[in-house]
């Protein structure tokens, strides 16, 4: 399985949120931005203090999507 974050860029744009005033207004590191963007994990206390911010649930900035092996 992967992560997804195709649905926090959207609630991003929704909101008219830049990514990278969300990076500046949570101290979120430029690395873990890069991972994002990739698609690739982040640490869970990332992911919590975004739904914080966003005020939203963990499942409306992700989804696990299955890989075909």
């Amino acid at each position: 399985m992967k992560i997804s974050y195709k649905k926090l860029w959207i609630r991003l744009i929704e909101k008219e949120i830049s990514p990278a005033t969300l990076r500046k207004d949570l101290n979120i590191a430029t690395g873990t931005m890069t991972k994002m963007r990739k698609n690739e994990e982040v640490a869970m206390s990332v992911l919590l203090r975004i739904c914080e911010y966003l005020d939203c649930n963990i499942g409306d900035i992700c989804d696990a999507v299955k890989t075909e092996e």
